[in-house]
C-alpha cells in the first residue's frame, strides 16, 4: 500500500502531555517518525513531526490529530512532502556541521543580526538555535553577568579563512566572543585543559609582584610586556628579569602567593571542569611556587614551571633551577600529558594570553586566546575577551541548567 510523508507543525502554549498526545494519535495508525524536533520560548511550543504513514490512514490521523490539538488550545498545521523532496533532504544530512558560540555580558539583536549576516553569506544553514545561559531577570540585571547562544550549522564555508576573520572583526566592533568549531566527536569529548597562569589563572604577573618587592618593579615590568608582546625571546628576558630578583627574601613569596587576584570565572571553571573529569595543568613561564599554591586550591592535576633558586641565607639567587618553561616547553608539555593521559591532541585546550602560549594554542584541538595580547588573538581561532573564565564552559557545550550548584558560583 502507497505511503506518504507529511510534516505536522505544533505550536500554541505548552502544558504537560501535549507531545504525548499527538504521538499516541500517531502510533495508534501505525507512523513511522522520520523525524521530530521541539523547541520552548517563554512557554510557548513548538513542536515539528515527520511522519511517514498509509495514504489510506493519513486522513483520519490528520483528523484525529485536528480535533485533538482544538482541544489543548494549540495550533496545527500539516505540510505534505514529496519522496524527492525527502530523499534530497537526507542527502544534505552528511554535509559538515560546525558550531558557533557567541558569548558576551549581554548579546543584542544588533550582534546576533551580525553573527547571521556571516553564517548566511559563507553559506550555511541554521540547523537549531540554543540559549546555553540562564534566562536574564528584568528586575535584577545586575544578576545578568553572561549571555551565550549556540548556532547549530550545517554546510561547508565559502571562505573558511575569511569568515575567522570576519568573525574577529565583530567580535572587535560588536563586544561580544566566538567559537567557531567543527561538530565532531573531539569536540563533545574534551579531556585535557592546559592553562598559562599569570594574566590567565590570575591578573598579574608574580615575577612583577616579587619585582615590586626588590624594588625594580619598573625595569621588570617593561621587560615582561616586550616578552609577552613578542617583541623579544622569551628565555632572554626572563633570564634578565630572574636576574634583577637577587637578594629578595624568599619570604614574600607566601604573602603574594595568598593575595594572588585570581580571574573572574576561575572558581567557577574549575569547580565544574574537576566534577566533569577533566585533566588540567598549569604550564606557565611564571614560578613553581605559585603554581603549585593553584594546585592545592583548585586541585590541578599538572605543573610545570619554573623554578627560582634559594640560597642558603633564604634570598633569591638571582638565577634559576631546571630548564625554562618557554613557548616552545609548552607545547612539548601538552603533547606529553595527553599521551600520559592516553588523549588525543584533538581532545586538549589551552588557554593563554601571551606570545609564549601561542604554540600550545595552536597545537591544542581547542586553542584559546583569554584577554590576550592583539598578537595572539589575531593567530587563535577562539577568543574571550568579554567574559571571565568560566566563559570557556560554553565553548565547551556547557548549558547553565546543567551545572548545579557549581553554576551558581
Amino acid at each position: 500500500m502507497k505511503e506518504e510523508q507529511i510534516l505536522i507543525s505544533i505550536t500554541g502554549q505548552d502544558r504537560p502531555g501535549l507531545t504525548a498526545s499527538a504521538t499516541e494519535i500517531l502510533a495508534r495508525h501505525g507512523a513511522t517518525i522520520l523525524d521530530i524536533g521541539q523547541a520552548d520560548i517563554h512557554s510557548t511550543l513548538s513542536l515539528g513531526i515527520l511522519i511517514r504513514i498509509k495514504e489510506a490512514q493519513s486522513g483520519q490521523v490528520m483528523k484525529e490529530l485536528l480535533f485533538k490539538a482544538n482541544e489543548l488550545g494549540v495550533n496545527i498545521a500539516f505540510t505534505p512532502i514529496t519522496d524527492d523532496e525527502y530523499e534530497n533532504w537526507v542527502g544534505r544530512q552528511g554535509k559538515n556541521r560546525y558550531i558557533l558560540t557567541l558569548i558576551g555580558r549581554q548579546l543584542t539583536a544588533k550582534q546576533i543580526a551580525a553573527a547571521t549576516k556571516v553564517i548566511a553569506e559563507q553559506g550555511l544553514n541554521i540547523d537549531s538555535i540554543l540559549r546555553l545561559t540562564g534566562r536574564m531577570s528584568i528586575a535584577h540585571p545586575e544578576r545578568n553577568v553572561r549571555a551565550c547562544i549556540e548556532f547549530s550549522l550545517r554546510g561547508t564555508p565559502a571562505d573558511r579563512s575569511d569568515m575567522q576573520k570576519r568573525l574577529m572583526n565583530l567580535s572587535s566592533d560588536q563586544g561580544i566572543d566566538f567559537s567557531f568549531q567543527k561538530d565532531d566527536m573531539y569536540r563533545r569529548m574534551r579531556r585535557l585543559i592546559c592553562f598559562d597562569m599569570d594574566s590567565t589563572l590570575i591578573q598579574t604577573e608574580c615575577i612583577d609582584e616579587l619585582a615590586k618587592r626588590a624594588g625594580v618593579g619598573d625595569k621588570v615590568a617593561e621587560i615582561t610586556a616586550r616578552a609577552m608582546r613578542g617583541e623579544i625571546d622569551f628565555k632572554e628576558s626572563f633570564k634578565e628579569r630572574v636576574a634583577l630578583l637577587k637578594g629578595l627574601d624568599v619570604s614574600v613569596m607566601q604573602d603574594i602567593a595568598e593575595n594572588l587576584p585570581i580571574t573572574e570565572g576561575a572558581d567557577r571553571l574549575m569547580t565544574v571542569l574537576k566534577q566533569c573529569g577533566y585533566k588540567i595543568a598549569i604550564l606557565s613561564g611564571g614560578f613553581t611556587y605559585f603554581g603549585e599554591y593553584l594546585q592545592r586550591r583548585y586541585g590541578v592535576d599538572y605543573v610545570y614551571a619554573n623554578e627560582l633558586e634559594i640560597g642558603d641565607d633564604g634570598k633569591l639567587t638571582g638565577n634559576y633551577v631546571g630548564e625554562i618553561v618557554d613557548g616552545h616547553r609548552k607545547a612539548e608539555l601538552l603533547k606529553l600529558i595527553a599521551q600520559v593521559e592516553k588523549v588525543d591532541l584533538a581532545q586538549t585546550i589551552a588557554v593563554g594570553d601571551g606570545a609564549n602560549d601561542l604554540p600550545m594554542i595552536s597545537e591544542a584541538g581547542l586553542g584559546i586566546a583569554f584577554h590576550a595580547k592583539p598578537r595572539v588573538v589575531a593567530n587563535a581561532e577562539q577568543s574571550i575577551n568579554t567574559l571571565g573564565l568560566d566563559g570557556i564552559l560554553y565553548f565547551l557545550g556547557f548549558k547553565d541548567s546543567y551545572l548545579g550548584e557549581a553554576g551558581k558560583l
